[in-house]
C-alpha cells in the first residue's frame, strides 16, 4: 500500500551528501528562506503569526525578519556561523529562525530545560557566536571561560528593561538574502543521547524542505490552515511539523507558551484551529477537562501524534466529540527531520498497532544485527532512507559512521514491516525487556495498560531481577484509585504470562519526559534502582 499519488507532487531519484541517491521532489525551494518568501508571496496579508495580542501577516514576517538579518550583519556575522538559541515559545524564536535563514546562518535549538552544563557541552561543540536567550534564565549560562568562541550575547524578554532584542530588531531591511546550497546545514538540535554526550543532528535545507512538503502534500494542508504550536518549538516537532510546515502552506502558526488542557481548548476554540502535531497524552488531557463538551472545536480537522500509541478510547472518544477530525500517527525522529511514516486518517482504526505507511519516497526495512533485511512481519532494526534523513552528526565523524549507512539512518528502534508497507515500532533497542530469554516489548504491554479506563498512561521498564535476569515493571498514571491487582488482572486477560506486569507503581503524577514529549525511561529506572 502506498499514498495515493495523486496529492503527492512529482518526485525523482537524486545523488545527496556524496554517496546517496534518493527520491526527491522536482519542483521545490531552494532553502529555508526560499520557502518564507514562497509564501509572502502567494498570501501576503493572511495571518501567520499569533502570539498573545501580537498577529503578523506573512508581509509583516519577511519585513521583521529582515529587519533582525540587518542586526545579525552589524554583529559581523557571516553565512556559516551558528546562531544559538534559548528561548522558549514565544513569538521572538521563529523571527529568529527566518532572519538566521536569510543569512545563511545555522540556527542551533537549546531548551529552556536544559542546565548550565549541557548548555556549556552545545555551545562548545558547534562554536556559537551568538547566544539569544531568555532574560530569566541568565543563572543557568557559562561564563565566557567555558565557551571562549561565544562572541555576542542577547537576552529576551517582555519587560524592555531586561531585553536587548531591539537591537537585532530595530534595523532597516537586509538586502538580498544570501546564497546557500541545499546540503548546507541550516539547524542543529543536539539529541539526548543515552550514554556520552549529546550528538549534534545537521539538518541541512534539503532536509526540511522536503519534510515540510511532505507534511503538506500527505495532510492535504494549505493556506486556509491554522496550526497551533503546543509542543516545544525548539524541538524538532516544533520546529518541523508546526514552524516550517506552517512557511510551506502559507498558513498561521498560532504559538502557546506552554501546554494546559484549559487553555488550548479555548485556544483552539477561539483561533478556529485545523491542525495540530502533539503527543498522545495531550489529546487525553483535554478530554479529560469536564467541559470539553463546551467548546467547539468543528474546524479541527487534522490531529497528528506521535511519541507513544493513540489508546483506542481516546481515538473512540474524539471520533465521537469532533466527527471531521482525522488521527494520523506520525514516526519519526531529530535524524529523519521528523516524519519517516504518516498514517492515513481513514486507516488509524484499522490499523491501530502501526506508525504508518513510510512518507513519499522514503523506504523503511527492519534489519537484523548482521545489517540484513528480515522478511515482512520479523522484527529487526529499523533503518530509514529519504531525503529527510540527515547527512551527519556535527563535529563528529565517528558517531555519523555508526549511525548510517550509504544514506541509511540506523534508528535503534525495533520494529517490521509488514507487506502492505505499514510500520510497527515495538520498542526501543535499549527498552526491551529480556526475562529468562523471552523477549518483552514494553509498547505491547503499554498498549494494553492504556485500554483500561482508570489509566491515563503508562511506561514499561525492566526491573533487575537475579534469578531470570530482569522482570516486568509498570509504572502507572491513573486518574481514579485503581489497585494494582486490577490492573494486573487485566493486563492478565489479554497479555502472555510472562508479559504482565509483575510489580506495579501507581501515581496520580504524569510521568517525566523530554522536550519531544517521549517518556524518559532512563529516569525511571534510575528511580527504581533496576
Amino acid at each position: 500500500m502506498d499514498w495515493s499519488q495523486s496529492q503527492i507532487p512529482q518526485m525523482r531519484f537524486e545523488a545527496r551528501f556524496g554517496d546517496r541517491v534518493v527520491p526527491a521532489f522536482c519542483d521545490r525551494p531552494s532553502g529555508v528562506w526560499a520557502m518564507i518568501a514562497e509564501a509572502r508571496d502567494r498570501n501576503a496579508d493572511g495571518e501567520a503569526l499569533i502570539a498573545g495580542d501580537v498577529r503578523l501577516s506573512w508581509r509583516q514576517i519577511v519585513e521583521q525578519a529582515t529587519r533582525i538579518a540587518t542586526g545579525f550583519r552589524k554583529l559581523g556575522l557571516q553565512r556559516g556561523d551558528r546562531v544559538a538559541i534559548l528561548l522558549g515559545n514565544r513569538i521572538e524564536f521563529p523571527l529568529l529562525l527566518f532572519a538566521a535563514a536569510h543569512e545563511g546562518l545555522v540556527t542551533v535549538l537549546l531548551s529552556p530545560r536544559q542546565q548550565r552544563p549541557e548548555i556549556a557541552y552545545v555551545l562548545g561543540d558547534c562554536g556559537a557566536k551568538i547566544l539569544i536567550s531568555e532574560a530569566g534564565l541568565a543563572e543557568r549560562l557559562p561564563d565566557a571561560r567555558e565557551v571562549p568562541d561565544l562572541v555576542h550575547r542577547i537576552a529576551v524578554d517582555d519587560d524592555p528593561a531586561r531585553s536587548r532584542f531591539a537591537e537585532l530588531a530595530d534595523n532597516p531591511p537586509a538586502s538580498a538574502p544570501a546564497e546557500v546550497s541545499e546540503e548546507d546545514t541550516a539547524m542543529i538540535l543536539y539529541t539526548s543521547g543515552t550514554t556520552g554526550k549529546p550528538k549534534g543532528a545537521m539538518l541541512a535545507h534539503c532536509n526540511i524542505v522536503h519534510s515540510s512538503m511532505v507534511f503538506v502534500s500527505c495532510l492535504q494542508l494549505t493556506q486556509a490552515d491554522r496550526s497551533i504550536a503546543a509542543v516545544p518549538l525548539g524541538h524538532v516537532t516544533g520546529v518541523v511539523a508546526n514552524i516550517t510546515t506552517m512557511i510551506r502552506c502559507a498558513g498561521a502558526l498560532i504559538i502557546m507558551p506552554e501546554f494546559k488542557a484549559a487553555d488550548y481548548l479555548k485556544l483552539a476554540a477561539r483561533e478556529r484551529v485545523t491542525y495540530t502535531v502533539m503527543v498522545s497524552a495531550m489529546y487525553n488531557l483535554c478530554l479529560l477537562q469536564p467541559d470539553f463538551d463546551r467548546y467547539d472545536l468543528s474546524s479541527w480537522r487534522i490531529g497528528g501524534f506521535g511519541g507513544a500509541p493513540m489508546p483506542v478510547a481516546t481515538i473512540e472518544k474524539l471520533k465521537a466529540t469532533i466527527p471531521g477530525l482525522k488521527l494520523m500517527n506520525c514516526y519519526g525522529a531529530t535524524e529523519t527531520t521528523s516524519p519517516s511514516t504518516i498514517m492515513p486518517g481513514e486507516l488509524t482504526e484499522s490499523h491501530i498497532d502501526s506508525v504508518g505507511l513510510p512518507c513519499p519516497g522514503a523506504r523503511i526495512v527492519a534489519m537484523d544485527p548482521d545489517g540484513r533485511e528480515l522478511p515482512h512481519g520479523e522484527i529487526g532494526e529499523l533503518w530509514i532512507q529519504s531525503a529527510s534523513v540527515i547527512k551527519g552528526y556535527w563535529n563528529n565523524p565517528k558517531a555519523t559512521a555508526e549511525s548510517f549507512t550509504s544514506g541509511f539512518w540506523h534508528s535503534g528502534d525495533l520494529g517490521s514491516v509488514d507487506a502492505d508497507g505499514f510500520v510497527r515500532v515495538f520498542d526501543r533497542q535499549k527498552d526491551m525487556i529480556n526475562r529468562g530469554g523471552l523477549k518483552i516489548y514494553s509498547a505491547e504491554v503499554e498498549s494494553v495498560l492504556a485500554g483500561h479506563p482508570a489509566v491515563i498512561e503508562s511506561a514499561i521498564i525492566a526491573k533487575a531481577c537475579p534469578v531470570l535476569g530482569e522482570r516486568v515493571h509498570a509504572v502507572v498514571v491513573t486518574r481514579e484509585p485503581v489497585a494494582s491487582e486490577a490492573l494486573r488482572a487485566w493486563c492478565a486477560e489479554r497479555l502472555s504470562d510472562y508479559k504482565v506486569p509483575e510489580t506495579l507503581a501507581i501515581t496520580p503524577e504524569p510521568l517525566p519526559r523530554n522536550a519531544n514529549g517521549k517518556v524518559l525511561k532512563r529516569q525511571l529506572r534510575e528511580l527504581l534502582g533496576a
